[in-house]
Formats: structure tokens, sequence, C-alpha cells
């Protein structure tokens, strides 16, 4: 059986997810010493500046594919309306060379070994239902259901999955939602007109369960931790990070450090700036 890690990386005007890529592609062979392939729309663009790119494969998707647009922020003081290019991640399972395959985030931040213990379950696919978000003053509501007195979520920045019938299902359904996502905005009562692959999977979710809570997902080994992107990512150094999270009155931050941990840093800007420094 032939195991590996998938990162999909599409730039948007302002965002280098490819650099992104490249750096959560060193830690991911560092701590897991398991290969990483990735999906991309310009692999000109990486060979182009970063000729000695850690991947195992390249996989060029069309640089056509549908995208929305979203806000990103940088901190309490910064923000932006950007191309949001999250809609390749359906096609994963087809896409994927590898029968045992962990797809996550650009901006999820390996510092250990914990997710190689996904190999040794017996279940076929694997995400986070719940996570810890570093400030522990925030609403976390709307990362708990997908919509007020709707249905549990699911984090999509990190999912393990094994080929088999069914999770062939599980993204043949993950795809079709996407595809008649009006749909199951309105059934689901999701306001928000912004595409998420996290609503997409929580949808197959629920309907893989039987339209009810159930166990057809298995939850990762270790812990989900984030920032959100009004937070700031100060500096990475190996395993600790340091960041400048938002006080509870948003008039400025309070420095947090987190260590031996992985982390979903959800300020892109941040994190290429640490990027940029640890490669200059």
């Amino acid at each position: 059986m032939t195991k590996g890690v998938i990162l999909i990386a599409r730039n948007n005007s302002s965002i280098d997810y490819i650099k992104q890529a490249v750096f959560c592609a060193d830690r991911i062979i560092r701590y897991l010493n398991i290969p990483v392939s990735l999906i991309t729309d310009n692999i000109s663009y990486l060979e182009k500046h970063y000729p000695t790119h850690p991947f195992d494969q390249l996989i060029e998707i069309d640089n056509t594919i549908d995208y929305t647009r979203k806000g990103y922020k940088d901190g309490l003081y910064s923000s932006t309306n950007l191309e949001f290019k999250n809609t390749a991640r359906s096609n994963v399972y087809t896409l994927t060379p590898y029968n045992e395959t962990i797809v996550m985030d650009t901006d999820y931040i390996i510092s250990n070994d914990i997710l190689n213990n996904c190999f040794d379950q017996t279940s076929d696919i694997m995400m986070y239902k719940d996570a810890v978000e570093l400030s522990n003053w925030r609403d976390l509501s709307e990362f708990k259901y997908i919509s007020p007195n709707s249905i549990d979520f699911y984090w999509a920045t990190v999912v393990f999955f094994r080929k088999s019938e069914i999770t062939e299902t599980f993204f043949n359904l993950v795809t079709h939602i996407q595809q008649t996502y009006q749909h199951y905005r309105n059934v689901y009562q999701i306001k928000n007109g912004t595409f998420r692959n996290d609503f997409a999977f929580s949808i197959a979710v629920h309907i893989m369960n039987g339209h009810k809570s159930g166990n057809f997902i298995k939850q990762l080994p270790g812990t989900l931790y984030y920032i959100t992107d009004r937070d700031i990512c100060h500096s990475i150094d190996d395993t600790k990070f340091k960041f400048l999270v938002e006080k509870q009155d948003s008039s400025g931050y309070y420095p947090v450090t987190i260590a031996n941990s992985s982390m979903h840093v959800i300020n892109k800007f941040s994190l290429n700036r640490i990027i940029d420094e640890l490669y200059s």
C-alpha cells in the first residue's frame, strides 16, 4: 500500500499558496517522513520559483476551474477581497497517486508525527470535528454547526482517506454537493454564499450518516489547533509557534506561544511573511 500527503495550491492575486505548499511539504517530510505530492494549476510557476521543491509528484489541473471571492484579513487592521480558489478538493480521490492519503491545507503547519497514526487505523476516512482556537474567548458556534439549528460542522482542513468503495462514494457525494451547492445551501440554511469545503464535507457526512448524527466519520488523531485571520503568526521556531492573538475588546493583541503541536494558521499573509523570513 502506498501512502502520502496531497497538498492543493492555487495562487490568487496576493497570496502565494505554492510557496506555502513548499514550506508545508518540507515540514511534512521532516516530521511524518512520507512523500508529498502537489495539485496545482501552475506547475511552471512552481518550477521557476522553487526549482528544488520537495514534491514526489506534480498533478496539474485546469487553471480555469471556477472560483469565488471572499474577504481575507491580516490581523485587526487590514482586510481585502480576493479570489478564493477552493474547488479542487472534491477531486482529490481520483487525483491522488496514493492508496492511503492525507489531504491538508497548505496553511496547516506540521510539528509532530501524530498524523502517522492514521495509517494504523481501520477507518477508511477520518476528519476533525472538534478544534481548539487559541483566543479562549471567541464565540465558536460557526465551527460547531454549519448554520444555526443545522448540522454538525466538520473541518476539511485535514482529511485522511483510504481508497475503498465507501470512500469513493463519499467523494462522489461531495462533488455532487459542490455542483448543486445552491440547492444544499437552501436545504441546510447556509447564509454565507461562498462555497466552503468544510460545508460540503459536513453535508456529505450528514447524508452518509442517514441524514442524522452518526459515526460514519472517525476523529483524526491529535488535536486541531488554529488561529483566525484576525490574529497574527509572529514567528515559527522549529516546533514553537508565537502568535499575537486578538484581545477580547479588539483593542490590540496579546502573545500566545504553543509548542510541539501542528497549527492551522488561517492568517495567510502573516504565514507568508514568516516563510519569507525563514527562507531568506
